[in-house]
């Protein structure tokens, strides 16, 4: 990967972690963390991987990402200043809860 996108990766994640903690309104308890951003070399699209904590509210902090996603974009848009700014996708992050599993598997072993 080159250079530039590592940067630009390293600046979307900041700036969607901030944007996330300070306008996205969740319910009391539910978290979320930017775990990973993953942007096209052409920078049409970067993928946001998010865990969210507990899991069990993960469809609500879904869908409420997926409503808000236009404004983060919006606000993301003000705060970098970049050619052209990528279309954001939001993915769910599920390694941590497939880690685990895979360690109470591996513990009954």
């Amino acid at each position: 990967m080159s250079y530039r996108i590592d940067k630009i990766n390293s600046l979307i994640k900041q700036h969607i972690s901030q944007i996330l903690s300070r306008e996205l309104n969740l319910k009391p308890g539910v978290f979320l963390t930017v775990s990973k951003v993953d942007t096209t070399k052409d920078l049409e699209y970067t993928s946001v991987f998010v865990s969210v904590f507990p899991e069990k509210e993960i469809n609500y902090a879904f869908k409420t990402l997926e409503k808000e996603s236009h404004s983060i974009l919006k606000k993301l848009g003000e705060e970098i200043k970049i050619r052209k700014l990528p279309q954001i996708i939001f993915k769910i992050d599920t390694t941590e809860a497939e880690a685990d599993k895979i360690e109470k598997i591996l513990s009954k072993l």
